[in-house]
């Protein structure tokens, strides 16, 4: 990211990443260390029930780029996480990135490549991407398609992935989509993204190499499908009956 003077912030939401964090966190901080940005990566520990929180303070305590903050003692979801993070961002550009590494950290550079290049406030990581090298399980691909399927259809966003966990925002743009977004949870990335949309802010994708690992004691069951249909048919009622993203 040469010739880029201002700082980047990377917000990473984690819940229950105690065999993660660590890594993830020493991976981030070589990144930034290699290309010689200033930054700050601000980790925030979602009511996790394991030693997330104090890994992720023992890995950071050397560093003074590295922020540690805990929501509280419930899990309240990646975007409740995600906009309390915000709460502590000093810098010019702000990435999301999910905590458990299946995304690598020094994809960051191809997202400001990308913002840069094509003059854009947001790029986006794209499984849907051609270049995109992405290895996940089948049943995985088969929800992801059905749910941008969904999106297309209800939405007509020009967006072909809205739930890849990494992303890249100029801070304005995501500073006004914050103020308007009401999802906690499951349909977070896409309601934050229809705002930024409605703003005319210039969103594009990018080319992500994603390698899916194994969660211990987690699955997308049916719970969590119909927590993320509601999210989405509630962010409908709002677009077309309410209005509530006319500005």
């Amino acid at each position: 990211m040469e010739n880029f003077k201002g700082k980047i912030s990377v917000i990473i939401p984690a819940y229950n990443e105690s065999d993660n964090i660590s890594n993830t966190i020493e991976e981030t901080i070589k990144v930034f260390e290699e290309i010689g940005n200033k930054y700050e990566i601000i980790i925030v520990d979602d009511g996790s029930d394991d030693d997330t929180f104090l890994m992720a303070k023992e890995a950071g305590s050397n560093n003074s780029h590295v922020k540690v903050i805990r929501c509280g003692d419930t899990n309240m979801g990646k975007g409740f996480a995600i906009k309390s993070g915000f709460e502590h961002v000093n810098g010019d550009l702000v990435v999301f990135m999910d905590a458990d590494l299946d995304l690598p950290p020094e994809q960051i550079g191809i997202l400001f490549k990308h913002l840069k290049e094509k003059e854009a406030d947001v790029v986006i990581g794209s499984k849907r991407h051609p270049d995109s090298v992405v290895d996940y399980p089948w049943y995985r691909k088969i929800m992801s398609d059905a749910y941008y399927l969904l999106i297309l259809i209800l939405f007509n966003l020009p967006i072909r992935d809205t739930q890849t966990g990494l992303k890249m925002f100029k801070f304005e743009p995501l500073k006004g989509a914050f103020e308007r977004i009401l999802v906690k949870r499951f349909a977070f990335d896409l309601e934050l993204l229809l705002i930024i949309h409605k703003l005319g802010h210039k969103i594009v994708d990018a080319p992500v190499k994603l390698v899916f690992k194994p969660k211990k004691f987690r699955s997308v069951g049916l719970k969590a499908i119909f927590d993320v249909l509601w999210d989405t048919v509630a962010i409908f009622y709002r677009l077309y009956i309410l209005n509530y993203y006319e500005l």
